[in-house]
């Protein structure tokens, strides 16, 4: 099974720029997206009932923000999960920020993190949001539950994680604070991914900024993730980027699992 996340950075204007026919080739089992902007009432049908080229069908499930054009994400599955659900908790699925879908062998949270913004004005809510994550997974977790957590984190965890970290250890996505709570995050009992079978795999990023050419120069941050609770790191067969599907300022990032 093949599982990919993607910052679309606008489903409408990724549908501008090759999404259905990236999504009809590419073909994943499960894809995750944040940062959708929208509501599925304005979105037409072939944006919420796509298939891949083979003709297998995809459902869509969709988490929006009460203001329209902001935040919010999706899940598109080929396999009907179990059930669906945001977050539980108003403060963060007012914004539309987590669906977590139940397939049996484990749940997936397709998660869009907030943004900490400018001059700190949104860390304490960033925190929060990081706060109430963690609590969701550990409980997941001990209930007996597989979880994969997947999406924009807006948060490169190591200096190996973003091309200039010393320019930036006071901004945005890569402050202290953030930082520690990724370490928090992974000292309870849960793994990136990519990191876990990838090692020390250098220059590799999931953003880059539209301004000066940071695309073009890989001068770029790793901030989209799938971790997972540490038992089930076996299972994940690959993690990978995928800087070459343009579309929006992240690329897709995608694991493979073996049940």
């Amino acid at each position: 099974m093949r599982i990919v996340s993607w910052n679309v950075n606008g489903i409408r204007a990724a549908a501008g720029k090759n999404f259905l026919e990236w999504l009809a080739a590419d073909a994943p089992d499960i894809l995750c997206i944040q940062e959708t902007k929208a509501e599925p009432g304005q979105l037409p049908e072939a944006l919420k009932t796509p298939c891949d080229n083979t003709g297998v069908p995809y459902t869509s499930f969709w988490a929006s923000a009460k203001k329209r054009g902001y935040s919010g994400v999706a899940i598109y599955t080929k396999q009907p999960p179990l059930s669906v659900t945001v977050m539980g908790d108003d403060r963060f699925d007012d914004e539309g920020r987590v669906l977590q879908a139940d397939f049996g062998s484990f749940i997936l949270l397709s998660a869009y993190f907030p943004n900490s913004q400018a001059e700190r004005a949104r860390i304490a809510y960033k925190l929060d949001f990081c706060a109430a994550m963690l609590a969701l997974c550990t409980q997941l977790v001990k209930t007996g539950r597989h979880i994969i957590l997947c999406g924009d984190y807006n948060i490169a965890h190591r200096p190996i994680d973003l091309a200039r970290p010393k320019e930036n250890e006071n901004n945005a996505g890569y402050l202290p604070e953030e930082r520690a709570w990724m370490d928090t995050f992974t000292g309870a009992g849960f793994t990136d991914t990519f990191r876990a079978l990838n090692g020390g795999l250098l220059h590799q990023y999931s953003w880059w900024s539209y301004r000066m050419q940071a695309r073009s120069r890989n001068i770029g941050w790793r901030i989209d993730y799938h971790c997972v609770d540490t038992p089930f790191l076996p299972c994940i067969t690959s993690a990978k980027i995928r800087p070459e599907v343009p579309g929006s300022d992240h690329c897709p990032v995608e694991i493979s699992v073996e049940l």
